[in-house]
Formats: structure tokens, C-alpha cells, sequence
């Protein structure tokens, strides 16, 4: 019997590579970006470690190049998602007695196989499947990803630790049991380390997992789930279904086994997810954890202190990388007229220098939006702006879907503080600026707090430091990830926890202990040595 106490050390984070014209990674990426251009393949539900088809199929395209077939996918029915709950189930029988140290094992190694192995394949699949440049993929698919999964293997570690104390005739311990049932897990389009954290974080804390991935980066996602397997993972611990979204989460929803939702996605079908759970309460053995992180109508607020070319380019980077379609992008921007025509020529200059087309091309800082519905609804926002007596385009404002979803950076500059660009989530390459009166900068922190119903990130530009911990107090409560002279974007596991609150999601912060804890249902211990043998009190035998 192995009885050491194991000591996980805080890890590293994953190196982000820089994919130089001669650099091996950057040949082993052009290798394998052309393989999986050039051999589409069969993507299948995964339940209970099989692979399973069925009748009805879809296909995964390439979002920059839409007539581009890169597999074909098998969708569930009714029966293969009842089929992945009894898996689930079955697993989770062995699952959730196994030492968690084995369970770590496990994340550890499908982290390895990713930074090493795998890590061309992950790069080429996000980029090709989701339109990710070279930079994005890899900060991504390949360095978040390994990121989550050894530093949840730590806060594991950290979560065990923490025992009661015992006392005199008593040992007392705390058990840590994963929930009772199986989690639901919902992943989306835009990060791929995404769709691998919603399953490995509470599987690494003993549960097991229905996985609906998003239609739209089933490529990438499938790869994953082919790693977790390489690595060990028992069958049935994650079972792999792509189909419809209402099919899939109305026949889980129905199931007394329902432990839990793990969740990333619109605020729509979140609260539809939250609603139904509450209707069927009555349904469940115990109440369903419900961990969601949904929207985001993300701010820069500038004082008039601050430098207005760091303001351009971290607003530009940060409205404007992966099209802005990040949770975290910034789609708002509060700038002071003093600040303006500074940070306006700026701004005009980097759109008309940044280039837009297809991913093969390293060169193009802007890609493709994820499909045709999300090229539709930015291009409704930006004539919206075109014919509003209340805005004007200072850059961008053209798209084209002909061959590709290509949505050029926009500018939009507002007179109204409420303008619909300024408090709706567009989730596209659209970022609205209003310039204000620098003697109005309290009354527009204030605009800022009230104007959008979410609470994702925001940031503040500055040099007067004491403007800037004012603003930081009034803006408590508008920000779950709130930046210093930064863009609200790139939070890394194990330094910036992640998560918002108000619309914008349960404030779980993945990245961090406060996710993993959701997972377990802790059980108290006590062990008496030397139980009573008289009822009666002391001082009543006297």
C-alpha cells in the first residue's frame, strides 16, 4: 500500500512559443495545418470510451473559408444522450473512490501530452476550426489548456489539505466527496481550454461528465477528448456528445441524476438552463450545481492622466483579438476629449494596418467571426451605427461573407453615453467610444457602473494613482476581473482567477480554488474514542 502524503508543487506556467519563420514548431505547425486541411475526418459521440454514429450527421467547416469541409460529425439522439448519463453513472462508481492523486495523475499527463505530442495538433485544429491566428491558438489551446489542468492538480492538492482540528477523545476529518450523479458540461466556440476546464475541473475532483461541445469547435474538441483518453482516463468518465443543444439539455434536465451544470455561454441559455433546473427540483436527489460564466459588455475608462498610446493599443488589442470574440473583449470606451484626437489617430492607424484574411497567413492579425449568424448580427449593429444620428464609423464597417465570415475592426464613436453599441453584447470586432468632458468624469464613472447589466472585466488607464483607487472603489461591482493599465483581457490561470458576477455569470472563478470547491460535497467526520456511557449531566450526580 502506497500511504505517502504527495506534495504538488505550484506549477510553472506553460511557455507561450513565438512561432518564428525558422523555428521547429513553426515547421511542425505548417505540417500539420496542411494534414488536416488536406484529410478531413470522421468525428463520433464518445459514450462509455466507445465510438458511436448515427444517422444523422452534420459538417464542421472552416469559418475563414466556409466551402471547406474539415470533418464529419455524428449528432446525438435521445438515446445516445440517455446512453451518456448511464455511463456517466457507471463510472462514477470507480471515478470517485479512486485516490485523487491518480485522478491528478491523469490531468498531468494529458498536460504533457499537449505541450509535446500534441501541441501542433491543438494549434491547427483551433485555428483551422475557429479561425484563431498562430498566437491565439497557442495561448489558448495549447498553453491555458496545460495551464488548467496542472494547476487544478495543485488546488486539489490545497483543497485536501484543509482538515479539522480534533480534540481530546475525537479525531475529526473532512471527506470530500464529488457530487452525487453526473455533471452537465456545456462548452463554447471561442476557447478551446474552455471546453477542457468545464469537464477536467470537476473530473479531477472524482466526478464524471455529459459533455456537450459547441458545434463550432467540435474539430478542436474532439482532439481534446482523444488526449484525455491517451492519458488515461477511464470510460464513462467524459462522455463526448455534439447534436442539438435543446435536445441534449431538455433529456439531462429530465434525469434525477443531474448533480451539477458547467457552463460557458449566453446569458439566454443559461438562465433557460437555471429556470428549468428550478421547475424541476423535484426531479433531483439533491440540488444541481449550477456554475455558469455567460456575457460581458466589457469597459476602458480613461483619466485624463493617462498615456493615450497605451490606451490605443491595449483598446485595439483588446477589442479586437480573436474578432472580439472573447467574453473578456472590450466593446466599450469612456475617453476624455483632452485624451481624444491622440487616441483617435492611433486607433485609425492600427485598423488600416492591421490585415484581415485567412489563418494559414501569419501575417493577418484578423480572422474570420465563428459563423454566419455572428457575421449577420455585427453587420445589424454596425448599419445600425451607419444610420444613427447619435454615432459615426471612424474605421472599419465593412463585411464580406462570400467565401469567409470576415467582419473588418469597427470603430463606432457615440454622443450618447446609452447608445444600443454601448450597453447590448455584439460578441464581434465592434467597439464603441463615447468622449466626455474631463470636469464629467465622475458623472461618467458613473454612466460606466449603471450602463450594462454584466460584471465581466473592465480597466482603468491612469497616471494620478489616487484618481485611479477612487475609480476603483466607485467601479467595484462592474467587474469580476478588474485592470490597472492593461486591457481587460488574457487573464492567466493561477495569477488572474477569472469569472464576473451581475449578468455576466455565478463569479466561480476558474483559475483558481473557488471553481474546484463547487465540485465536492464535503462530509464531516467525527470519531469518538470513549463514548458516554451516563446521560445524566455531572453536576446531576452530585
Amino acid at each position: 500500500m502506497n500511504n505517502a502524503i504527495y506534495n504538488f508543487l505550484l506549477p510553472q506556467n506553460e511557455t507561450v512559443l513565438e512561432y518564428k519563420k525558422s523555428s521547429w514548431e513553426r515547421k511542425q505547425l505548417e505540417t500539420e495545418l496542411q494534414k488536416q486541411l488536406e484529410h478531413p475526418i470522421d468525428i463520433p459521440l464518445i459514450i462509455g470510451g466507445k465510438e458511436v454514429r448515427t444517422k444523422q450527421t452534420g459538417q464542421v467547416s472552416m469559418p475563414h473559408r466556409h466551402s471547406h469541409v474539415l470533418a464529419t460529425y455524428y449528432k446525438a439522439t435521445e438515446k445516445e444522450v440517455n446512453m451518456a448519463i448511464e455511463a456517466a453513472l457507471e463510472a462514477h462508481r470507480i471515478w470517485a473512490d479512486l485516490s485523487w492523486t491518480v485522478r491528478a495523475s491523469i490531468l498531468l499527463k494529458a498536460a504533457e501530452l499537449i505541450s509535446g505530442k500534441y501541441r501542433a495538433v491543438m494549434n491547427a485544429a483551433t485555428m483551422l476550426g475557429q479561425s484563431k491566428n498562430i498566437y491565439q491558438a497557442e495561448i489558448d489551446a495549447v498553453c491555458e489548456t496545460i495551464d488548467f489542468l496542472k494547476f487544478n492538480a495543485y488546488f486539489a492538492s490545497r483543497i485536501y489539505r484543509m482538515q479539522p482540528n480534533s480534540a481530546f477523545n475525537q479525531l475529526n476529518k473532512m471527506e470530500f466527496r464529488p457530487l452525487e450523479g453526473f455533471v452537465f458540461t456545456v462548452s463554447p466556440f471561442n476557447f478551446t481550454s474552455i471546453a477542457s476546464n468545464l469537464n477536467m475541473a470537476p473530473v479531477m475532483m472524482g466526478n464524471t461528465t455529459v459533455w456537450k461541445p459547441a458545434t463550432t469547435a467540435l474539430l478542436s474538441n474532439f482532439y481534446l477528448m482523444k488526449v484525455f483518453q491517451e492519458a488515461g482516463l477511464p470510460d464513462g468518465v467524459i462522455n463526448f456528445i455534439p447534436g442539438s443543444g435543446a435536445l441534449i439539455g431538455n433529456t439531462v434536465l429530465e434525469s434525477p441524476h443531474l448533480a451539477g451544470i458547467h457552463f460557458t455561454g449566453s446569458n439566454q441559455t443559461f438562465n433557460f438552463l437555471w429556470q428549468e433546473v428550478s421547475a424541476q427540483l423535484f426531479r433531483y436527489i439533491s440540488y444541481p450545481r449550477l456554475i455558469g460564466e455567460t456575457g460581458g459588455k466589457n469597459f476602458i475608462m480613461v483619466h485624463p492622466t493617462a498615456s493615450p498610446k497605451e490606451v490605443a493599443v491595449n483598446a485595439f488589442r483588446g477589442a479586437f483579438e480573436f474578432q472580439g470574440q472573447k467574453c473578456s473583449a472590450v466593446s466599450r470606451m469612456y475617453v476624455p476629449v483632452s485624451l481624444w484626437s491622440e487616441i483617435k489617430a492611433e486607433l485609425i492607424r492600427m485598423s488600416k494596418d492591421a490585415r484581415m484574411g485567412e489563418v494559414i497567413d501569419p501575417m493577418n492579425f484578423i480572422n474570420a467571426v465563428i459563423d454566419e449568424g455572428s457575421f449577420d448580427n455585427c453587420m445589424n449593429y454596425i448599419r445600425y451605427a451607419e444610420t444613427s444620428a447619435d454615432a459615426e464609423i471612424i474605421a472599419g464597417g465593412h463585411g464580406d461573407k462570400s467565401t469567409g465570415y470576415f467582419v473588418e475592426p469597427t470603430i463606432i464613436v457615440t454622443t450618447n453615453p446609452n447608445f444600443k453599441t454601448m450597453e447590448e453584447e455584439i460578441f464581434g470586432p465592434v467597439l464603441t467610444i463615447y468622449v466626455f468632458e474631463d470636469d464629467k468624469l465622475e458623472e461618467t464613472v458613473r454612466i460606466c457602473n449603471s450602463t450594462s447589466p454584466y460584471g465581466l472585466t473592465g480597466a482603468v488607464f491612469f497616471r494620478d494613482r489616487l484618481a485611479a483607487a477612487t475609480m476603483c472603489e466607485q467601479l467595484r461591482y462592474a467587474a469580476g476581473n478588474f485592470y490597472l493599465n492593461d486591457k481587460p483581457t488574457g487573464a492567466i490561470v493561477g495569477l488572474q482567477p477569472f469569472g464576473g458576477s451581475r449578468a455576466s455569470g455565478t463569479n466561480d472563478k476558474a483559475g483558481g480554488e473557488f471553481n474546484l470547491i463547487r465540485w465536492v460535497s464535503p462530509r464531516t467526520i467525527k470519531e469518538t474514542f470513549q463514548p458516554d456511557t451516563e446521560y445524566r449531566y455531572n453536576y446531576m450526580m452530585e
